[in-house]
């Protein structure tokens, strides 16, 4: 059984047991939470696509952890022209590990 959830404007395909980092969520370490906005569930043969959620579903999550991503290191440079411009972003997670998905 999979589905295919909706979080941080990004679309994600699950099944029980994963583990994913998402975008960062105002939740605690430990703190469990309910995702309600899947686009689709697949049980074998068995398909439901949401129009654009599907209707009574949800998916359980618990929160592992928090953190930073690896550093991205953003870089602009015009040869000849004395410009040289660098810059290093890191994005913040959310580590979810799913539970139940409904």
């Amino acid at each position: 059984m999979f589905a295919v959830i909706k979080t941080g404007g990004k679309q994600y395909k699950i099944s029980e047991g994963d583990t994913l980092r998402v975008e960062s969520l105002p939740y605690d370490e430990g703190e469990a939470l309910e995702l309600d906005q899947v686009l689709m569930v697949a049980d074998g043969d068995n398909i439901k696509v949401g129009q654009p959620y599907v209707e009574g579903s949800n998916v359980k999550a618990v929160v592992k952890s928090h953190g930073r991503g690896k550093k991205v290191e953003i870089i602009k440079f015009r040869r000849r022209k004395h410009y040289r411009k660098q810059q290093g972003h890191r994005q913040n997670y959310t580590e979810l590990e799913i539970t139940n998905i409904s």
